[in-house]
C-alpha cells in the first residue's frame, strides 16, 4: 500500500491551514495587492483556489459514494468567483477549501489507493493520487504567490516539492506534456536532475532515470525545480545556487515553462 495519497492530503491540509490564517489576516488592500501571479491580485489567487476546489468536490463525493459525477457548469461557477468582492473571495477560498480538505481525508484507504477519476482533459481515467498530486501542485505553487507577495524571500513547501517531482516522473507525468513548450528550444535535451532526467524533446516529460546520457544538468533545490515547472523562477526570484549547465542554459528552461 503506498503512502503517497495520504502525503499528497497531509500537504493539502497544511497548505489550507497557511493559506487560512493568511487570508484572515489581510485587509481589503492587502488582499488586492499583486501577488506572485502574473496579473492576480493576491484575492484573485485565492478566487481560483477556491472555485477549483468547489469544481473538484463533487469529483471527490463521487470517489467517496460511488455516484456518478454531478454536471455542472464550471464557466457558471467562476463568474460567480470574479464577480465577488476582494473579502468575499478570501473568505469563500477558506470555506469551501475546507470542505475539499475534509472531504478528502475522509476517504478510505482502498479508495486512496484504488480509485479512478475521470478529468475532461484526458481521454482515460488516472489514479486518485493523480488528480489529488494535480490539485497539490496548483495549491503549492499559488500559496507561494501569496506568500511572495508578503515576503520576497518566500520559498515553496519543500515536503510539497519533494511530493512533486515524485509525482511528475510517475502518474503526474502526462501534465508536464500539456504545460512544457518543447518548441522553445532549438535542441533537444536531457537534463539530470535529482537522477532523473527532464527530456525537451518533441514533448517534455520528467523519467525516472535519463533515458540516454544527460545534455545538461539542473543545480539547484527541488523548491526551485518546482517552480521552474510553475514559470515561478524568473531572474529576480531565482536562488544563487540554482544553476544549468549544457546544452541548455536555465532561460532556455524558463521559457519552456512560462507557467500560469
Amino acid at each position: 500500500m503506498s503512502d503517497t495519497a495520504d502525503r499528497i492530503i497531509a500537504s493539502l491540509r497544511a497548505h489550507h491551514d497557511l493559506l487560512a490564517g493568511l487570508a484572515g489576516g489581510l485587509d481589503s488592500d492587502g488582499l488586492s495587492a499583486a501577488s506572485g501571479a502574473s496579473r492576480w491580485s493576491i484575492a484573485d489567487v485565492f478566487s481560483h483556489l477556491g472555485s477549483g476546489a468547489e469544481i473538484m468536490l463533487g469529483t471527490v463525493t463521487a470517489v467517496a459514494t460511488g455516484a456518478p459525477v454531478p454536471e455542472q457548469d464550471n464557466h457558471v461557477i467562476w463568474d460567480r468567483w470574479n464577480a465577488s468582492t476582494p473579502r468575499e473571495q478570501a473568505a469563500g477560498f477558506v470555506q469551501r477549501d475546507a470542505r475539499l480538505v475534509e472531504a478528502l481525508e475522509a476517504l478510505t484507504d482502498d479508495q486512496r489507493d484504488h480509485a479512478q477519476v475521470q478529468l475532461g482533459f484526458v481521454p482515460q481515467p488516472i489514479p486518485l493520487e493523480a488528480a489529488i498530486g494535480m490539485r497539490l501542485n496548483e495549491v503549492a505553487q499559488h500559496t507561494w504567490d501569496v506568500q511572495v507577495a508578503l515576503d520576497p524571500d518566500a520559498t515553496l513547501d519543500e515536503g510539497a516539492a519533494e511530493l512533486l517531482v515524485d509525482l511528475y516522473a510517475a502518474s503526474m507525468g502526462f501534465m508536464l506534456g500539456f504545460t512544457g513548450r518543447a518548441e522553445a528550444v532549438d535542441d533537444p535535451a536531457v537534463v539530470e536532475a535529482f537522477g532523473h532526467g527532464l527530456v525537451v524533446d518533441e514533448s517534455v516529460l520528467l523519467v525516472a532515470e535519463p533515458p540516454v546520457a544527460p545534455t545538461a544538468t539542473f543545480v539547484g533545490s527541488k523548491e526551485a525545480f518546482v517552480r521552474l515547472i510553475g514559470g515561478r523562477l524568473s531572474p529576480d526570484r531565482t536562488p544563487r545556487d540554482v544553476h544549468v549547465s549544457g546544452n541548455v542554459s536555465l532561460e532556455d528552461l524558463r521559457r519552456v515553462f512560462p507557467g500560469f
